[in-house]
């Protein structure tokens, strides 16, 4: 089985319907870009998009099926939706782990992904509460993807103080995700712990990056 890589630089693959890259396709060049560039992993939502990727690289897939309301939980919400993107090819399952209500219990759903799927699965949480209990519900990895998603508020930066409290306080290996731009936002969440770093619209996501620059040449 593939496997995610201590130090690691996994490239979230994702675009949504209103994008133009949208669609296998697309997800597939990135990925081989990525792949290209020293990424260790892709990140990859949706069957379609996995099955894909699986085709045109052998880099570990951490794949996810957003599915349902996004102001609530829906990165993997379901056990079918994480055998799906297994069959598609993905090696590791990533779902929300936040403590939020959900459609199946957190740890029902780890057991029957380890049981009967027999992969590791990655828990995406927003906070330290939600770091501890993914990791008592038997997620292998967990990952800081949803801190500042799930409150109202969006920070600028990567939340470094919750991948060291993750780090210090968890016996697993945690996942620094979220709003890391640069090579500083990478070596910053490393040195706090992270044991590696997904970086998705910083690399994935020409229309938002245009979007972010166009932004700056308008500041005064």
């Amino acid at each position: 089985m593939r496997t995610l890589a201590r130090g690691s630089l996994v490239v979230s693959c994702q675009a949504g319907p209103e994008n133009p890259i949208h669609g296998p396709a697309a997800m597939a060049l990135m990925a081989q870009a990525a792949e290209a560039g020293g990424a260790g992993a892709i990140r990859a939502n949706g069957p379609d998009d996995i099955a894909a990727i699986r085709a045109v690289t052998d880099l570990p897939i951490v794949g996810l099926h957003k599915l349902g309301d996004p102001a609530g939980v829906f990165i993997t919400p379901t056990y079918g939706c994480a055998a799906g993107v297994v069959a598609a090819g993905a090696d590791l399952v990533a779902l929300d782990a936040t403590l939020r209500p959900r459609p199946e219990r957190l740890d029902e759903q780890i057991t029957r992904i380890h049981d009967e799927l027999g992969v590791p699965v990655m828990g995406d949480v927003d906070s330290l509460d939600a770091g501890l209990a993914a990791r008592e519900a038997g997620a292998d990895f967990v990952a800081t993807t949803l801190s500042g998603y799930t409150d109202g508020r969006t920070p600028t930066g990567p939340d470094i103080e919750l991948v060291r409290q993750l780090a210090t306080r968890l016996d697993c290996p945690i996942i620094a995700e979220g709003r890391i731009w640069t090579a500083e936002d990478v070596m910053s969440v490393r040195d706090a712990g992270a044991y590696a770093v997904v970086v998705g619209t910083a690399i994935t996501n020409p229309r938002d990056i245009t979007a972010r620059l166009v932004g700056a040449l308008a500041v005064r």
